[in-house]
């Protein structure tokens, strides 16, 4: 038992990776660590299913609350199913580690990654990203690594490398790049409107770190001296060269117009093709169906490149060139928003709910609990590409897109302040041919202007492809399925007409220049401009107002001194409030006050009586006051809620007064002036004060 470490500074604090130690009987297993956050990683194979036509990868992310210190929230106190950060961070590790491995593997690979200690600064996402890379590469595995992954934010102007979570919240960027050392092949990053030539000194910034972080797990390698399998390309079994002679056929079926129509005529060339080839699936020295499945569609791969090189996309389009954009809002009656956004045959339909501050998601993980005030919830039921399958809770692929959505649209919301509502948006993809995630994107922008929410900036998004053989490249704006499919990459863009908010990128090629994010980004910048023109002719602006069903917020602040005067012993003051005028009332440490109701006046209402219940009591100002009690020496009168003030008999009228009875009785309202506050905060009244002061000043007698 050895153990083999390797470290060096990489921005602020060591980078480390051990090995040697813990779960010796995985294909490989590692611990990274950077500052106090330590993360565990280890992966493990198995043979082959049979008949299996993609290579089986599973990578799992989870964060034990024990890492932090923590207790999990709710009543089982032990982690249940993977959380959205998670799931998300499964994807980050999957997404890159995919296209290195030979070409052909099949075999079952699983990466496991759990965070064993956190400092709450540093995010166990990295650690495992990098884990997940080092454990292959010291593992038997044909993998063609190492990769690096790393996150950089950019703080007061400056890049940095592994930004603290405390960094992150003022951050205008919040990158993560993988690849080798040399080239990207994963990018997911989210900024304020960053500008692209920002962007691009970000990910070339970025790719310097991942070369250095290539160069430590090179290190582990070299002392390690993994043995790794002899995995050979399985050699052909002559059925790709017979299929070749559908090759004109199948060319041209590629080319008809309309997904659907593409679709039927791609199949009657394959049932044709099937037919001749294999009259009989059962007789002795026939090709496998299975056989013929991949070779079949290896062929539609070769067919679409190629004709995407000579020119000739799919539909007809140039390479720069959008499908038609169609753009509604206000398409249901009742709900808070709703819009449809409609890309050649990729459809999006959302609806926008307005809530109040009750409505916040409550998220706990390795960090300080924290609350979301706008979620954008993305749905891909199976009807929208033609299929049959039965309806089950979000995949991961939903959660990922929709996640991407979320955070692309929600650097354009308004300050909670301006407007304190919590927005929910769902995007229900209700057809797609390339791209749902950014026509998302576009239709949470037409909803929430429809829904009267402020947003700085409209947002549009577009997804890019790539088709490269050798040196020769061919960028596709605007992708369809089968662009993404047989093409090599899924570069997606979203972001205002001042900057990107939102950057993703998906490579099948291990890798691509910094020349093919240069164009990508210049390409994409005129599509979102172009759409951006679209979207606007829809609505131009967010509505003035929110929809009448939507619930009417309104916010104040008291001295938070008043916060108990204001809830009253037991809560009965602001529950009298909230019962009287229909509403419901929030009240934050800071003394901030928040009235939801159903209508204008119902809120307004409830507002006037927060005011008057926590006013201060001013000398000088006139109240209309409610007498509660009366003495010998004068009446009591309420001034405000729960405060009383003492009118004396001899201020309740000019005139002489024998009883106070002679003047009120208990339960009648009188105007009544503050004349003075004493240092025990008990207020003095005057009726006849009050009263000469709504007389006006006396006339001056007329000169004789």
């Amino acid at each position: 038992m050895k153990k083999i470490r390797v470290e060096r500074q990489i921005g602020r604090h060591n980078f480390s990776i051990e090995t040697g130690i813990l779960a010796k009987q995985a294909a490989g297993a590692v611990l990274t660590q950077y500052g106090e956050t330590i993360s565990f990683t280890a992966c493990a194979t198995g043979p082959a299913r049979p008949g299996i036509d993609f290579f089986p990868l599973t990578c799992d992310y989870r964060e034990r609350h024990a890492a932090a210190g923590k207790f999990p929230g709710g009543f089982l106190k032990r982690e249940g199913r993977p959380t959205t950060k998670e799931t998300l961070t499964a994807r980050l590790m999957d997404r890159p580690i995919r296209p290195m491995f030979a070409e052909g593997f099949k075999e079952e690979v699983q990466i496991q990654s759990f965070v064993l200690a956190s400092d709450r600064q540093q995010d166990g996402d990295i650690l495992s990203m990098n884990g997940a890379s080092a454990a292959l590469s010291i593992s038997p595995l044909p993998f063609m690594g190492p990769l690096g992954s790393v996150r950089l934010g950019k703080v007061n102007g400056e890049l940095v490398a592994f930004p603290t979570a405390e960094e992150l919240e003022f951050s205008t960027l919040d990158l993560i790049v993988s690849g080798t050392k040399d080239a990207i092949l994963m990018i997911e990053g989210f900024a304020r409107e960053m500008p692209e030539d920002e962007m691009i000194e970000a990910l070339m910034t970025a790719h310097k770190y991942v070369g250095e972080l290539c160069d430590l797990q090179e290190e582990l390698v070299a002392q390690v001296q993994p043995q790794k399998i002899d995995w050979q390309t399985p050699e052909p079994d002559g059925l790709a060269d017979k299929l070749a002679a559908w090759h004109g056929k199948l060319k041209a079926a590629k080319q008809t117009e309309g997904k659907q129509d593409r679709a039927d005529a791609v199949k009657a060339v394959k049932e044709e093709a099937l037919a001749e080839l294999i009259p009989d699936p059962d007789a002795e020295g026939a090709f496998s169906l299975a056989s013929f499945g991949h070779e079949f569609h290896e062929l539609e791969s070769k067919v679409v490149r190629e004709t995407i090189l000579e020119g000739k996309r799919p539909d007809g389009r140039a390479g720069g060139d959008l499908r038609g954009l169609y753009c509604e809002v206000d398409l249901l009656p009742r709900v808070h928003g709703s819009a449809m956004f409609q890309r050649g045959e990729t459809q999006a339909f959302v609806t926008v709910t307005l809530g109040t501050g009750r409505d916040e998601q409550r998220v706990d993980g390795l960090f300080e609990e924290y609350s979301k005030r706008f979620m954008l919830d993305y749905n891909f039921p199976s009807f929208s590409v033609g299929e049959v399958r039965p309806i089950r809770g979000p995949g991961r692929r939903e959660i990922g897109h929709g996640m991407l959505a979320e955070r692309s649209v929600n650097p354009v919301l308004p300050d909670h302040d301006e407007f304190p509502y919590t927005i929910r948006v769902i995007s229900d993809i209700m057809e797609s041919n390339g791209s749902s995630s950014m026509a998302s994107v576009c239709g949470a922008t037409l909803g929430l202007m429809a829904a009267g929410v402020p947003i700085t900036n409209p947002v549009a998004g577009i997804s890019v492809g790539l088709v490269k053989e050798g040196d020769q490249f061919t960028l596709l704006t605007d992708i369809l399925g089968d662009e993404d499919h047989f093409g090599d990459m899924d570069f997606k863009i979203a972001g205002t007409q001042n900057g990107i908010t939102g950057i993703q990128l998906d490579l099948k090629i291990m890798g691509i220049s910094e020349e093919i994010i240069r164009a990508t980004l210049a390409q994409s910048r005129e599509a979102r401009i172009e759409i951006l023109k679209a979207m606007l002719t829809a609505i131009p602006r967010p509505r003035a107002g929110t929809a009448a069903s939507a619930p009417r917020l309104v916010r104040t602040s008291i001295n938070p001194e008043k916060i108990g005067l204001l809830i009253g012993p037991g809560g009965k003051n602001i529950r009298g409030i909230q019962e009287e005028h229909g509403v419901t009332i929030d009240v934050e440490e800071d003394g901030t006050v928040t009235i939801a109701g159903p209508d204008e006046e119902s809120v307004r209402g409830a507002l006037n009586r927060v005011d008057a219940t926590t006013a201060s009591v001013q000398v000088g100002r006139i109240y209309d006051g409610k007498v509660t009690s009366i003495k010998d020496f004068g009446a009591f009168v309420e001034i405000l809620p729960g405060k009383d003030g003492l009118c004396h008999i001899s201020e309740l009228s000019n005139e002489y007064v024998g009883s106070v009875a002679d003047i009120c009785k208990v339960g009648d309202r009188m105007q009544v002036k503050v004349i003075a506050v004493d240092e025990q905060d008990r207020v003095k009244l005057s009726r006849k004060a009050a009263m000469a002061e709504a007389e006006g000043p006396a006339e001056e007698p007329a000169e004789a």
